[in-house]
């Protein structure tokens, strides 16, 4: 903090509803603010909105015409945060801030989607001129402002000085209870409990974890759309009964902030046309790319994450939408059986079992995937602490992480949340509805192809002994690429000629 009131204590760049809301939470928590856009515009709105929540308290907030102008009214060292789309522009400010004259010790963060790459070159570009430092935020417009999740990376110097006004911004969580702490008052921060920020490790590392917290978070979000869709489809069932349906989920293990809004999203009526408002929202959705980023990274790694990469299709497949209206006129599906009242009950509990293992699994992978990418970085992740942070504040918080905490904390080696023991009481417990919902909906003919990957998933991590072996038998016979024995030391290569018409005596090591 400062004792010079005409001198801030952090400098913001970009003031989009994300860098808007981190600004207000930031002097929320009593730091004073140099910002500066490229849009007047911007600037003039955060300060108006400033100076309507403070009333008469002194500003907190001070806008600014340039870079150099923003570097002028910074305590140094100067600690300067941008929020500003991933790419392009990120480098754009930081050859400005050069030109404005930012110094060796002064830190820029980048709290944007950043490829979590991108992070790594650019702490190479900049060393010398200033530390760059990468932060994931997650928690959209209302985490922003009142308490992201944050996954800070970079220089451990750089981290000395940023903790403390990360900690005080975040998200805070009960530590008893594992609950989040929650305030949307404005200018009362929550200031007690846990916060969700804490050092991931070296710069990138922050964004890699972020990126894949997206992935899980794209899992998610379709295995609840999932079972949306076989309660409207096989169940016949109204928006409004399937979101009652949802509202009572939240209420146990399935509790989250994505059921949650599903409820609220189901509860919509359209103003206009007086339905409800999914009916009038068109079924072809968007991505931003970090699910397609985190299934591309499981590819490169050799981790499975089938279930994160079927999220990722099933958003590409809606997309052909007139391509989906020609075919549904052309091409033949079940004959849908009809329920009973006893059925339709029965069937909803196992759509419920089936999204609460579904979910599981979407984790596992997530965790698995961070996990090898770790190895491969050489970073170490702390998987109970990442757990933490995602507890409150982020898009996929939920009761659910506080399990995959304690996890983490009694076994910090665990090679896969399905082996912690919790998690294999569970899905021993909700396996059989699990495998009834999936069965109901293909049997149906409505595509769960989320619910059916983590399916695979599980009985494919199970399995003590998986095709691969006649795989690799195939790829021997026409590529030569030789196949490892059961019998025979770890290691060993061997080739079968099978041109040879004496092949079955034949066998060569390599």
């Amino acid at each position: 903090m400062t004792d010079t009131p005409q001198q801030c204590d952090i400098g913001f760049i970009g003031l989009g509803v994300m860098g808007k809301n981190l600004t207000l939470n930031l002097a929320d928590n009593g730091y004073r603010i140099a910002c500066f856009d490229l849009d007047q515009d911007k600037i003039d709105a955060l300060l108006a909105q400033d100076e309507a929540e403070r009333g008469d308290a002194p500003a907190r907030i001070v806008g600014c015409r340039s870079y150099t102008e923003l570097l002028s009214k910074l305590n140094a060292p100067h600690l300067i945060i941008l929020s500003v789309p991933a790419g392009d522009p990120v480098d754009h400010v930081c050859h400005h801030l050069i030109d404005a004259g930012i110094q060796a010790d002064d830190i820029v963060v980048d709290t944007g989607n950043s490829l979590w790459t991108d992070s790594v070159e650019r702490e190479k570009q900049y060393k010398g001129k200033f530390i760059f430092f990468s932060t994931a935020v997650s928690g959209g417009e209302i985490g922003a402002r009142f308490g992201p999740s944050l996954m800070p990376s970079g220089d451990p110097y750089a981290w000395t000085r940023i903790e403390p006004v990360w900690k005080a911004i975040a998200a805070k969580v009960d530590p008893t209870t594992g609950k989040p702490l929650v305030s949307q008052t404005i200018g009362k921060p929550v200031t007690e409990g846990e916060p969700c920020a804490t050092y991931i490790g070296p710069v990138g590392a922050g964004h890699y974890v972020k990126m894949v917290h997206n992935g899980i978070e794209y899992a998610d979000m379709q295995l609840i759309c999932e079972a949306y869709h076989v309660m409207r489809e096989a169940l016949g069932m109204t928006p409004q009964e399937i979101a009652a349906i949802f509202r009572d989920w939240n209420e146990g293990e399935l509790n989250s902030y994505l059921i949650e809004i599903s409820a609220e999203v189901l509860e919509q009526q359209d103003p206009e046309s007086d339905q409800p408002l999914v009916d009038v929202i068109l079924d072809r959705a968007g991505q931003k790319g970090t699910g397609l980023w985190t299934a591309v990274s499981a590819l490169q790694v050799g981790s499975p994450a089938q279930t994160i990469a079927q999220a990722v299709f099933a958003r590409s497949i809606s997309s052909l939408k007139a391509e989906r209206v020609h075919a549904s006129a052309m091409l033949a599906g079940p004959a849908k059986p009809e329920l009973t009242d006893e059925q339709k009950h029965a069937a909803i509990e196992q759509l419920r079992d089936a999204l609460y293992c579904s979910k599981i699994c979407a984790y596992a992978q997530g965790f698995q995937l961070m996990d090898m990418a770790s190895k491969e970085q050489g970073w170490t992740l702390d998987f109970a602490e990442i757990a933490k942070i995602w507890r409150a504040g982020c898009i996929i918080r939920a009761v659910f992480l506080q399990s995959i905490t304690n996890a983490y904390e009694q076994d910090e080696e665990l090679p896969n949340l399905l082996l912690a023991p919790f998690f294999v009481e569970q899905i021993a417990r909700y396996q059989a509805n699990w495998r009834q919902a999936i069965a109901m909906a293909t049997l149906n003919g409505i595509p769960c192809a989320a619910m059916s990957s983590a399916l695979n998933y599980y009985d494919s991590y199970r399995a003590g002994v998986l095709p691969a072996n006649l795989l690799q038998g195939q790829r021997d016979y026409f590529g030569a690429h030789t196949f490892q024995r059961v019998d025979k030391p770890e290691g060993k290569k061997f080739h079968i000629e099978w041109s040879d018409p004496a092949r079955p005596q034949v066998m060569i090591k390599k």
